[in-house]
């Protein structure tokens, strides 16, 4: 095996060792499989493009391109071309498996579920770092530097994970790292060639002084290995560093005081929405009697900046025993006090605590800490929710309509702050909440009118496919459109309700969840949703819901003042063990009448998907990539073979030569100091080596000669093994129609070739490979364009190698028929019987 092969093995098995650091992130950890069985592929296909050789630049483009088709045969074969060339189709389903792997990685916890969008990422991921590492350590011969793209693989684990084996992943990677620098510096001591000669150790080994530098060179990478490992432990902890905070919660100091980072908590309610299992994410009992009500709020989003709505960055404290009576709830509005036991699944990390609105209580064990404004528990110092047991006690607040409808105005601070709304808003959207809200006499109407325009009468569709959209126009689309989910909804009536000077917010949490025969509410993936808050004076935040098919109606939204015609709505909720809506939700035949009173059908069910995805075997999608590597290569072999020939005839002649001359010139030298001694003339003497130089140059200008006919032979000049050289050449000059300084390079090969085949002593003549490719320059010159695209995709002269294959299969035959017999023969003497 060439030292440019082992550079390639070891460069391979660096990125898969250094990829063992991801694999406590996901599980299952088939993803490995799968990405080890692709990153072969794409080594073989570097080592054959420095084999046949190909440019550097095109060898990694070469690879680029095989490991764009691996993957589109992996994750977009329904999108492509015969499923393995990739389109616009295939380019847009990429991006939605990274959207949506960006999403999960946000959303799960450490071991997350195996994603599609996950799994590309992994997968993806390792295929570039082992295409850059293959690049810098063995394409451009530079192993030093592709360590900095496995200290980002390494990085990128180690970021995330967190775990007492973070030691052994790094020990791992490193391995892999110094194996990698060895086996370049054992193939650059190779090069050196007789220099650390010395005598082998035992028969058929390594030199002993080439040994001695490998040898120091693992030393040394033992001890920094070391070093590294456990000098640490002796170093004073660092701290404030620019990853500070990364894995240590929000807070600071030892809990008593710190700020809230202004993260955004809201991912991506699509795909929670329409996965295809509803995974339990908590599992409460409640003592409530109105379970339509219990809304799980995760956090509030008060700080809208035209492109998202994101928490605001505030102060937290320490958990108070008992929490204080939210902002603005006044004595005389009727509430009932509701403690709720809630269990949060193994899985499920979630930096705040879900809790009823408003809290008045909680006993939870861990490092939490509160936020006042919002009401929020937020995790310190790595603390989530991830296997929590814990209780709340909630105030469920039962404001009358008419209690809202006569609310004063809000102080001016509060106002100021919630209805704050950027210059990048764009204009139709308080244009169309002054023109929805016409006619109303106070806020409070104005919160309905909104409602009731998104929920009843705006003509919106409930679509969980609709993209959540960027951007100032993201809510002057959705207006237009008229299709999304809640997140939409939400966003667009509280952006509307600042536009009208009601503070607003949106709250991000889970919708009530589904009774369960034990007593038990189960609270899934497909209950999170969004909803917008709006605040009232003498009631503070209250609930509305604008999202059609989704939650519940809240009864105070019912107007109780003279001339109605709305009736009294009961308090149903939206059942959560059907899927919400994952087409557009259908309004024709249903009237907004029935809408309201929540009497629509149920919403479509999520389409299932292919159960062949999920479940299809490793070792299949390896099948599959392995056949289409087959068909990508299969037809470009006859072009890779007859490049890879015609660089072993031109390019290794002058090394060869001169590896020639130096046989003869040791031996030589040898034998004259033996015929000194003897009193000898060595000149006289043709020895060994002179007949092994001959031998060499005489192969060097046959492979010459046979390059220039295989060459006339791709541009349509068929060989005739019949002719002489001299013939052939004139032969050659003739149907090629070659000018004179073409012709004269044929014939100086032929005479070369006359010399090696008959001359006593032949001399090799200088410069032989240029007149090659000068011939060939001139045959290519006199033919036209499809004889020349079909001497470079389809050459004639490839069938040489169908023949070549032959003969070597009879040899071997012959060869194995001979053992064979000599093992079946009666030894001499025995007898039979």
């Amino acid at each position: 095996m060439s030292g440019r092969a082992r550079m390639a093995i070891c460069a391979a098995a660096a990125t898969l060792m250094a990829a063992c650091a991801l694999l406590p992130l996901v599980d299952p950890a088939t993803w490995f499989l799968q990405a080890a069985v692709l990153l072969v592929i794409q080594t073989s296909v570097g080592a054959a493009a420095r084999r046949v050789p190909l440019a550097r630049p095109l060898t990694v483009a070469a690879q680029l391109v095989v490991t764009v088709l691996l993957l589109t045969l992996v994750f977009a074969r329904e999108q492509a071309l015969a499923g393995l060339v990739p389109g616009p189709e295939a380019f847009a389903r990429f991006a939605d498996l990274f959207q949506q792997g960006t999403d999960d990685v946000s959303r799960y916890a450490i071991p997350a579920p195996l994603t599609d969008g996950i799994r590309l990422m992994l997968i993806g991921g390792v295929l570039l770092i082992g295409l850059a590492v293959d690049a810098l350590a063995v394409t451009f011969r530079s192993a030093a530097p592709a360590g900095l793209p496995l200290l980002a693989l390494y990085s990128v684990a180690a970021g995330l994970a967190d775990g007492a084996a973070d030691w052994l992943w790094f020990l791992i990677a490193a391995v892999g790292y110094l194996m990698m620098l060895l086996a370049e510096g054992r193939e650059r001591l190779s090069q050196w060639g007789r220099v650390f000669a010395a005598a082998p150790r035992t028969p058929g080994g390594p030199p002993a002084a080439a040994v001695a530098p490998v040898r120091t060179g693992r030393r040394i990478g033992a001890v920094a290995l070391g070093v590294a490992l456990v000098a640490p432990l002796a170093l004073p902890a660092m701290s404030g560093g620019l990853l500070e905070g990364a894995g240590t919660g929000v807070g600071t100091g030892p809990g008593g005081g710190g700020t809230i980072s202004a993260v955004n908590p809201l991912v991506s309610l699509r795909d929670s929405l329409n996965v295809n299992e509803d995974r339990q994410v908590l599992s409460l009992r409640t003592e409530t009697n109105s379970l339509s009500s219990l809304y799980l709020r995760i956090v509030s989003l008060d700080d809208f900046d035209g492109t998202t709505w994101k928490p605001s960055r505030r102060d937290i404290v320490t958990v108070p025993d008992e929490f204080p009576t939210p902002q603005g709830l006044g004595p005389d509005v009727r509430r009932a006090e509701v403690r709720t036991r809630i269990a949060a699944a193994d899985w499920y990390a979630q930096d705040w605590l879900p809790m009823p609105y408003p809290p008045s209580g909680v006993d939870v064990d861990g490092n939490w800490r509160y936020e006042p404004v919002g009401m929020t528990l937020v995790g310190d110092h790595g603390q989530n929710t991830r296997g929590a047991r814990y209780t709340v006690t909630s105030l469920d607040v039962q404001p009358t309509a008419r209690q809202l409808a006569d609310a004063p105005a809000p102080p001016p601070a509060l106002r100021r702050e919630f209805t704050e709304v950027p210059d990048s808003l764009p204009a139709v959207v308080s244009r169309t909440a002054r023109e929805v809200t016409e006619g109303a006499a106070n806020p409070y109407e104005q919160a309905v009118k909104l409602q009731e325009y998104f929920a009843l009468n705006g003509g919106f569709e409930y679509d969980t496919r609709v993209d959540v959209g960027s951007g100032s126009r993201g809510i002057a689309r959705f207006l237009r459109d008229k299709q999304g989910f809640c997140v939409h909804f939400s966003f667009a009536m509280a952006s509307m309700a600042r536009t009208l000077g009601i503070p607003a917010r949106v709250a991000v949490g889970f919708a009530p969840g589904t009774p369960q025969a034990d007593g038990t509410v189960s609270v899934g993936l497909r209950d999170a949703h969004a909803w917008p808050e709006l605040y009232f004076e003498g009631v503070g935040w209250t609930r509305f819901e604008p999202t059609p098919n989704r939650g519940s109606t809240p009864p105070y939204t019912v107007p109780e003042i003279p001339g109605s015609s709305v009736p009294e709505l009961p308090e149903t909720s939206r059942p959560t063990a059907e899927a919400p809506a994952a087409e557009p939700s259908a309004s024709a035949g249903c009237t907004p009448q029935q809408k309201r009173l929540q009497e629509c059908g149920a919403a479509l069910p999520l389409d299932p998907g292919d159960p062949d995805e999920e479940s299809r075997p490793w070792y299949r999608t390896a099948l599959w990539v392995g056949l289409g590597a087959l068909v990508v290569v299969l037809p470009l072999l006859p072009m890779l073979w007859r490049l890879r020939r015609r660089s072993v005839r031109l390019a290794s002649t002058p090394h060869l030569r001169s590896g020639a001359a130096g046989v003869l010139g040791r031996d030589r030298a040898d034998r004259g100091a033996e015929g000194r001694a003897d009193g000898i003339e060595v000149e006289a003497l043709p020895g060994e080596a002179e007949r092994r130089a001959a031998e060499v140059a005489a192969g060097h200008v046959l492979a010459l000669w046979r390059e220039l006919t295989d060459t006339a032979w791709d541009y349509g000049i068929v060989p005739d093994d019949a002719l002489t050289p001299r013939t052939a050449a004139a032969r050659i000059v003739r149907l090629g129609r070659l000018e004179e300084g073409a012709a004269e390079a044929v014939h100086r090969i032929a005479g070369a070739v006359e010399q090696v085949l008959f001359a006593p002593r032949p001399q090799a003549a200088s410069g032989l490979p240029a007149e090659v490719r000068r011939v060939r320059a001139a045959l290519r010159a006199q033919v036209g364009w499809r004889t020349r695209v079909r001497a470079v995709l389809a050459p004639r002269s490839a069938r040489r190698a169908l023949w070549d294959a032959a003969d070597r299969w009879t040899a071997v035959r012959a060869r194995w028929s001979t053992r064979w017999a000599a093992l079946l023969r009666r030894p001499s003497g025995q007898q039979s019987g």
